[in-house]
């Protein structure tokens, strides 16, 4: 609970993760958080079993990103919902950050481009911060929008009036969802702030730790769809 508004974190799960008993026990762990849920994209019994060992929710759920986050989403009530992954990159103690923010802002972004608080070996190297930023610079001058340095980052909260106000106009169903809902809650006036957070070495591969070249490529594809939303 955050003063009077419930709080609940998301995790869009992959298929088997060894390390999300401990991703979710970070989050539970800070106090603040009144419901987990974990959105079963195919869940191995390896994972079942640590699910059990905590006291999140276990949803069906589809098997892309977009589509599991969506769905996490219209499963909970909660006033304030957090999105996370499962890979044990992020810190369950930036939910205090993010909650701390979400008393100004409808949404509030989680950035992965600050050095300082950027584990070795987390695979947020030179070229993947530059092409991050140039992209969420892109965003900023096409709808003279808040700052933003990152557009992928899954870690991110949003209350209610900020959720309506992008969900209508966000059709993508796989990873791409996370940036088009930058880009929509940029061009729909959505009161939203990025801050810094913590991002540690992915114990799994997951969306956040893929490998160069296709990282690369997701680039490229996210430059081109930010063109698209824009001008056509």
């Amino acid at each position: 609970m955050w003063g009077n508004k419930t709080v609940s974190v998301i995790f869009p799960a992959a298929k088997d993760s060894k390390v999300l008993g401990g991703a979710i026990k970070g989050f539970d762990s800070t106090g603040y958080v009144d419901e987990v849920i974990v959105v079963d994209s195919g869940a191995e019994p390896t994972m079942i079993e640590e699910i059990r060992k905590t006291r999140a929710k276990l949803i069906k759920g589809a098997h892309l990103l977009g589509e599991t986050i969506k769905e996490g989403i219209k499963q909970t009530k909660a006033d304030l919902i957090i999105i996370a992954e499962p890979n044990g990159a992020f810190k369950g103690q930036d939910v205090l950050k993010l909650l701390s923010y979400s008393d100004d802002f409808d949404t509030v972004f989680g950035s992965r481009t600050h050095l300082p608080m950027l584990e070795k070996e987390s695979g947020m190297v030179f070229l993947r911060r530059f092409i991050n930023f140039s992209l969420g610079k892109l965003i900023n001058l096409l709808y003279f929008s808040s700052p933003l340095t990152d557009v992928g980052c899954t870690l991110r909260l949003t209350n209610r009036k900020g959720w309506n106000k992008i969900i209508k106009d966000c059709k993508s169903k796989d990873w791409i969802f996370l940036t088009e809902w930058v880009i929509v809650a940029a061009k729909n006036k959505v009161r939203y702030k990025e801050i810094p957070i913590n991002y540690s070495r992915p114990k799994e591969k997951s969306y956040s730790n893929i490998g160069f070249f296709e990282q690369a490529g997701r680039g490229l594809k996210i430059f081109f769809y930010i063109l698209k939303n824009r001008f056509v």
